[in-house]
């Protein structure tokens, strides 16, 4: 038995994906450096929205409000991000020569997992055009 589908207010595209981070500053400058971006800038203290092309935003948060009572923030502990490349293997050697800790090599020749410093797992996937 199908339930008619009913019409909602919330739109089917996601604004922002938020990462848990220790330290604003320092994830700004490693995000910055590996995805090739310039400027934004740091609101409130603590939130750091990346100027990334496309409709999703990537937003680097210390979320005071989320910490528990040790002052910590969990972590993405599966990859929950997906970067686009058009090349796996130049991604791949970009990231190893500036030291990121790389989980896995390139799995079926077309994506890899990765660490941010904050030890947020993400991934990197070739394109399919």
């Amino acid at each position: 038995m199908n339930m008619p589908i009913k019409k909602t207010p919330i739109k089917n595209r996601i604004g922002g994906v938020f990462v848990p981070v220790r330290d604003i500053e320092r994830a700004r400058e490693w995000y910055n450096k590996i995805l090739g971006l310039e400027g934004g800038e740091i609101s409130f203290g603590h939130i750091y929205s990346a100027p990334m092309d496309g409709t999703a935003g990537l937003i680097l948060d210390t979320m005071p409000k989320w910490r528990n009572e040790d002052g910590n923030v969990s972590t993405y502990q599966a990859p929950s991000i997906q970067f686009l490349t058009n090349d796996i293997y130049a991604s791949y050697q970009f990231l190893k020569e500036n030291n990121v800790e790389l989980l896995t090599g390139i799995e079926d020749d077309f994506y890899f997992v990765f660490k941010d410093p904050d030890g947020n797992l993400l991934m990197i996937c070739k394109e399919i055009s």
